[in-house]
């Protein structure tokens, strides 16, 4: 995917300075949010097989590796450990003989809080989770007719978003820094935006498309208007700034790198080509979206009405799309642990 291949450069900047900077025998990796689709070990087998090219090229003996894999309970573990075997398998031809073994565990819980012991971990990277708030945040009766922040949605309701994010993301980091060693490394990518706005088009917009679709079916009777008002998502898209900011006032870590990056909404690297939009990617982000949105839909409407949402979702998403380029924003940011915070 475009996502994982554009901050790919980045992560590969930072375990390559680890270990120069480290050596260590043996290195302790873990992945915050690592799901359980088909992409779950993609980037762990890339890191691994760039640090086995860099000590090969150094004249180094052969490494360790402990993998942690953490998501939350309910993420599907079992569907993991099963294709451990064959991934092992596939990494053990493609770095060679001489390679050392790759030991996996999985550790459910929680990223706000504590995971691992103190200072056990080398390396951290976590991708498009840590946009997921702790919870949906207080304060937020005032947003009826909308189910995220909003051009619509009063000053208190951003504020109240951008103030669960300062808490989540500062305890995160404070977590992170006692469970890494003194110089280990951290990649961290969320869905974010540029805009200092936080209700800003490039962030928010694709959920409003969504509570479009909502309020249709509010109006046709097929929801409950009190549970369409109570429904709020959980997350933060914050810009590079307010990242920036929460890293530095912490004071756990240096930054190396922060950068931002665009998406399409859909997957073509073509020119843009409206009725190629309209015909299939209404389609496709739908799709995406529903992935993400369907367990929050079913937890507040239940499970009846969701093939009916997202068949109007995916129209007024096609509309949209086949007028305007959309696009997703990354912000990456790559740092170390800095010295002076020590257990």
């Amino acid at each position: 995917m475009q996502t994982t291949l554009w901050f790919r450069p980045i992560t590969e900047e930072a375990i390559t300075n680890l270990y120069c900077r480290t050596l260590p025998r043996s290195l302790a990796i873990a992945d915050l949010g690592c799901s359980s689709g088909p992409n779950t070990l993609f980037v762990v087998s890339e890191l691994i097989k760039v640090v086995d090219k860099l000590r090969k090229k150094l004249g180094h003996d052969s490494l360790e590796y402990q993998v942690f894999l953490n998501d939350l309970p309910g993420n599907d573990f079992n569907t993991i450990f099963k294709s451990l075997a064959s991934f092992q398998k596939q990494m053990s031809c493609q770095l060679g003989p001489g390679a050392g073994p790759c030991l996996f565990s999985g550790t459910p819980g929680s990223f706000y809080g504590r995971l691992f012991p103190s200072n056990s971990l080398h390396f951290v990277h976590s991708s498009y989770s840590l946009q997921w708030l702790s919870q949906v945040p207080e304060g937020l009766d005032n947003n009826k007719g909308n189910i995220y922040m909003a051009s619509t949605s009063p000053p208190s309701v951003l504020r109240a978003y951008y103030e669960q994010f300062q808490k989540d993301f500062s305890v995160f980091l404070k977590c992170r820094a006692e469970e890494l060693m003194v110089g280990g490394g951290m990649v961290l990518t969320f869905l974010g935006r540029r805009s200092e706005d936080p209700s800003s088009k490039e962030c928010c917009y694709i959920w409003e498309l969504l509570a479009m679709a909502l309020n249709d079916m509010v109006s046709e009777g097929l929801i409950e208007e009190d549970k369409m008002d109570s429904f709020n998502i959980p997350q933060y898209t914050p810009s590079p700034s307010e990242v920036k900011s929460e890293v530095l006032k912490g004071g756990y870590f240096s930054i190396d790198r922060l950068e931002v990056s665009a998406v399409k909404w859909n997957d073509y690297d073509s020119e843009f080509n409206p009725s190629i939009a309209f015909s299939d990617d209404g389609y496709s982000v739908a799709n995406c979206m529903r992935a993400v949105a369907e367990p929050l839909l079913v937890n507040q409407f239940g499970d009846a009405i969701i093939d009916e949402v997202f068949r109007r979702y995916r129209k007024i998403i096609a509309d949209h799309i086949s007028k305007e380029k959309t696009q997703f924003i990354n912000v990456t940011i790559s740092m170390k642990k800095s010295g002076h915070f020590i257990i």
